[in-house]
């Protein structure tokens, strides 16, 4: 990895437009018509919201596939849709964040069972070959008996239960490492044998909580509101609610958004009206472009940078000269803005975010004009953002240190390309250790770990650091 040729990976254009999957549709409680069974009288209907997240594999950069339909079965066998249309999304991104997939007003009722139906997949993945720069392949999966299509039922531990006082949901979490096989070597086969986790969440469990929700204000907020107006991808709009608690990055506020802003929001189903209480808003972009993913290399490797590369993981919108899975190059002036997205710590505030501080495999959302992005070799953006992102590898020996609060772990996969040295994590005041483990004293050696945070240069040692949102253990 010592060349940026190593780095310079063929770019590949994923089956998936991945933002869409952070795409919703506002709903209200509502009396409606019935619909699955073609009766013409009115049924009371209740919201329900889909959340989606994975367990990583951490070879794999994509699982693309289009999701046909997720409905929730009744005791009678009645069956309600819970998703609009058939979306394509991409569980590989997701790696420890959960977003909302989609909600929908559906008949009140308990509903006990899920069935959830796949369409076309891709998988893109690692190729290491020695003597050679690892590429990204990517492939059709294959479905057991080679059929089109997979439909995975489960009953559910706690059922969903649909009503008018406020919202409910799923949260489908599709384990990657068991539903990929490979080889004896380790290989990935193509063959797919999809595994969910599905559970029934209220807005209050951490499993119906909303880390990234991603969209383009629709307009700009009159002067004192406390509400503004997204619209994803697809159209659909979104009334994002916030308050005197509602964290603002870089200090903007409300009275910051213009009709070409993209926001990044995180936050919980308001259970009045099902809108989006946000406790977190970032500003990604204030002209109407941004892109999202991983930094391959970095121009020059130290000092100021005056441009990197941008494995494309985001993005919005779709017609610019960029692609999803291209790796873009991102120029820069030194006029650009720099910021860190929840970095709300006190710890935090030693540490610094510019164009000294760029590092292969940090997770950044670029932001500027769509006219600046339409070569992928020469994109100008007026803001780099600092994004969390989940990293897997396992836990190093002796590395644990209880007073400072740190542990040490060798990065895998596609991430591991890019930081091949030792990381040291710092578990903070707010780390929520899940899967398992509730602090660094359940921390072991050699145990396989994913740790959601940011990746930064410590200002005084120059190593490499993570500092922790989430931490999991990976069985």
């Amino acid at each position: 990895m010592d060349s940026r040729t190593q780095l310079k990976f063929s770019a590949i254009a994923f089956a998936l437009l991945a933002v869409t999957a952070l795409v919703t549709v506002g709903c209200s409680n509502s009396t409606a018509p019935a619909s699955s069974t073609g009766s013409s009288s009115s049924i009371t209907t209740g919201p329900a919201f889909v959340v989606g997240t994975d367990a990583p594999m951490a070879s794999v950069t994509s699982f693309a596939v289009q999701i046909e339909s997720i409905n929730a079965i009744d005791s009678d066998g009645n069956s309600v849709p819970l998703i609009s249309g058939s979306p394509n999304v991409d569980f590989a991104r997701y790696n420890g964040l959960q977003t909302l997939l989609d909600m929908n007003d559906v008949k009140a009722d308990t509903y006990n069972s899920v069935q959830i139906t796949l369409g076309a997949a891709t998988i893109s993945y690692l190729n290491i070959q020695a003597g050679s720069a690892p590429t990204i392949v990517t492939e059709a999966a294959t479905y057991p008996g080679s059929a089109s299509t997979y439909t995975y039922t489960a009953i559910l531990a706690k059922p969903l239960v649909v009503a008018t006082t406020g919202p409910v949901g799923l949260r489908v979490d599709f384990d990657l490492r068991k539903s990929i096989d490979v080889d004896a070597n380790g290989d990935i086969t193509g063959s797919v044998n999809p595994t969910f986790d599905v559970k029934a969440v209220g807005t209050s469990d951490a499993g119906g909580y909303i880390d990234t929700f991603v969209a383009a204000v629709v307009s700009v907020p009159a002067a004192g509101a406390q509400s503004f107006v997204v619209q994803g991808p697809h159209g659909q709009q979104f009334t994002i609610n916030v308050n005197g608690q509602t964290e603002w990055e870089n200090g903007e506020s409300i009275s910051d958004l213009t009709a070409s802003s993209i926001v990044e929001v995180s936050g919980t189903l308001d259970k009045a009206d099902s809108t989006l209480d946000a406790d977190d808003v970032s500003i990604l972009s204030q002209n109407g472009f941004y892109a999202a993913g991983q930094i391959t290399y970095v121009t020059p490797t130290s000092g100021a940078a005056s441009s990197f590369d941008l494995y494309v993981r985001a993005l919005l919108p779709a017609n610019t000269g960029i692609k999803l899975g291209d790796i873009a190059t991102v120029d820069l002036n030194g006029k650009e803005n720099y910021f860190i997205s929840r970095m709300h710590d006190q710890f935090l505030s030693k540490f610094l975010f510019n164009s000294s501080q760029l590092l292969p495999g940090q997770d950044v959302a670029v932001g500027g004009p769509a006219t600046g992005a339409a070569n992928e070799d020469a994109v100008t953006v007026k803001r780099v953002v600092l994004r969390h992102w989940g990293f897997n590898g396992t836990v190093l020996a002796n590395t644990a240190n209880q007073p400072a609060g740190t542990f040490q772990m060798q990065v895998n996969g596609f991430a591991g390309l890019l930081i091949p040295q030792e990381v040291t994590v710092y578990g903070l005041t707010n780390t929520d250790w899940r899967n398992g483990w509730s602090g660094l004293s359940d921390v072991t050696v050699g145990a396989n770990v994913r740790v959601v945070g940011l990746l930064l240069e410590d200002p005084l040692s120059g190593q490499t650091v993570l500092l922790a949102h989430y931490v999991d253990e990976l069985d």
